[in-house]
């Protein structure tokens, strides 16, 4: 159809459904796994307060009055960002049926639409050695606080490399990790029922830990008492080619919590009688999203930077 002042609405809106069809098309098949570390939460303005982080619901006997957890304990919150990617299209483009490439430009919009959370979750999990969880340390730390008793620490943050070399090296390593989560227990003693499942690690560490996860023997031929303890997942979004997490995602929360504000959209500016179109001649699509990635309990992750 050719392109006129009097069915430019007919051939824009023709265009953009050809546009959304595309986008919607790569934001279908692209495959993400954000979704097996994160726990989604709906957000319904700026910012989100978890207030009720650190309270664990564990039952107890019932002996005279019942102890009451209250959610005013903790201030972490969230604060949603806002995130978008436009492009312009010249009236000319569409005259001259100069459209070829735009069809690559929305697929991969839909790809980078569909990754965003993907890009916020993993972020956070890498910078869980600086940035803060509810308790006010970092997320991977050495002095978590256990309840409301601060004489009572616990760390889930490590400095040894991941191995599979020998049975020592991997206790050093993945084991201590291990066996510290499953170790914990609340301020009264009870064990918390943490049971790590899935290992996190960069691409420079996969062949390590896949052989840690499936290998019946360590590489000095000694028996893998690891094997089968945790399901790998590699993730180049990591910032090191050496840290690697433990984590336990079967829980009601997950590890990091992904706060959803608004959905990514493909959206366009099309009147033909805007500014500017008028003094530059140029029609936008773009897509906007908001949204957040935080921290929810750290006795559900256990971090090391591999470094020692």
């Amino acid at each position: 159809m050719k392109f006129t002042a009097e069915n430019a609405k007919q051939v824009l809106t023709h265009l953009f459904t050809g546009f959304k069809t595309t986008f919607n098309k790569s934001f279908a098949e692209t495959e993400i796994t954000w979704d097996k570390v994160a726990t989604k939460v709906t957000s319904t303005s700026a910012a989100e307060n978890y207030a009720w982080l650190g309270k664990f619901p564990k039952l107890r006997e019932w002996i005279g009055e019942k102890v009451v957890k209250r959610l005013e304990g903790h201030g972490y919150t969230v604060k949603n960002r806002s995130f978008e990617s436009t492009v312009a299209v010249h009236k000319h483009e569409i005259q001259d049926n100069e459209l070829l490439g735009l069809p690559v430009i929305f697929s991969s919009m839909g790809e980078e639409s569909k990754s965003f959370p993907q890009d916020l979750v993993f972020e956070a999990l890498t910078l869980g050695f600086k940035n803060k969880c509810y308790d006010g340390k970092p997320f991977y730390a050495t002095d978590h606080p256990v309840g409301d008793k601060e004489k009572s620490k616990f760390s889930n943050k490590f400095d040894k490399k991941l191995s599979w070399a020998t049975l020592a090296d991997a206790e050093a390593g993945y084991g201590a990790a291990r066996s510290s989560m499953l170790g914990l227990k609340d301020e009264n003693g009870r064990s918390l029922k943490i049971k790590p499942n899935l290992l996190v690690v960069p691409p420079a560490l996969e062949t390590t830990a896949k052989a840690l996860m499936t290998a019946a023997k360590f590489a000095d031929g000694s028996e893998n008492i690891f094997k089968d303890t945790a399901e790998v997942l590699v993730e180049a979004g990591l910032a090191t080619d050496t840290e690697w997490h433990l984590l336990a995602t079967t829980k009601a929360v997950k590890p990091i919590i992904y706060q959803e504000r608004q959905t990514a959209e493909l959206l366009a500016q099309t009147d033909i009688n805007s500014d500017d179109v008028f003094m530059r001649g140029e029609y936008k699509f773009g897509v906007e999203a908001r949204g957040e990635a935080g921290y929810s309990l750290p006795h559900l992750a256990a971090g090391s930077t591999g470094t020692t």
